[in-house]
């Protein structure tokens, strides 16, 4: 019995020093591990990186429609804005916008008149419905501090964004989503479209509505 422990010790100790076999198995458990950091941080570097370009799309958008006259924003011109946000960015995705006019008017105590905003326009494309005066108290919760008649030009943009790299880590879907409010540079307000949807593109509606 003690001849019997001693070759099974021995043997045990010999195989514990042996070396050969080390990078076959240091590789087998290194490489899913290495793999799987490679590409989640690819996949959330591209992630901010599309984040990025989103933003900046929007506030190109808005700068635009910031420079143009009274009478300029037409569905032909508002679906030029949607073409031109699309090519910013990578097109993998649906995108919905809604542009926006609004209007504020200080109170006036000698008329016996409270504070109020008013919605001059808004179309979209891809949104369930538009901006309106019975619905615009979410809307101006995000707004900044306005002079009497003054107005500001609001783009919203929302789009899903799909990974490069479609590795099944992310559990959850994520949009980016932009609120850019801009004033019209030239004109006191800039008119805008008589329909609600400039867009003909089979965009399906995001399902929350203004103040939802």
């Amino acid at each position: 019995m003690t001849c019997l422990s001693l070759r099974i010790r021995h043997f045990l100790s010999t195989f514990a020093s042996r070396e050969n076999g080390n990078l076959s198995l240091e590789s087998a458990l290194i490489m899913p591990v290495l793999v799987w950091t490679v590409t989640l941080t690819y996949t959330f570097f591209d992630g901010f990186r599309e984040n990025t370009a989103n933003l900046k799309a929007a506030y190109t958008v808005s700068d635009l429609i910031s420079r143009e006259g009274e009478d300029a924003i037409t569905d032909t011109y508002a679906e030029s804005m949607y073409l031109i946000y699309n090519r910013m960015v990578n097109n993998n995705s649906p995108l919905r916008m809604r542009l926006s006019v609004i209007q504020y008017i200080a109170a006036d105590q000698d008329a016996g008149t409270e504070e109020r905003y008013r919605i001059e326009w808004s179309t979209a494309c891809g949104f369930e419905s538009n901006w309106t005066d019975a619905n615009l108290d979410t809307l101006v919760e995000r707004l900044p501090e306005m002079a009497d008649l003054d107005t500001l030009i609001v783009v919203e943009t929302s789009k899903d964004y799909v990974p490069l790299l479609n590795t099944g880590w992310l559990t959850r879907d994520h949009k980016f989503n932009n609120f850019i409010f801009t004033r019209p540079r030239f004109v006191p307000i800039v008119r805008g479209p008589n329909s609600t949807h400039f867009c003909q593109q089979d965009v399906a509606p995001v399902g929350v509505a203004p103040g939802a």
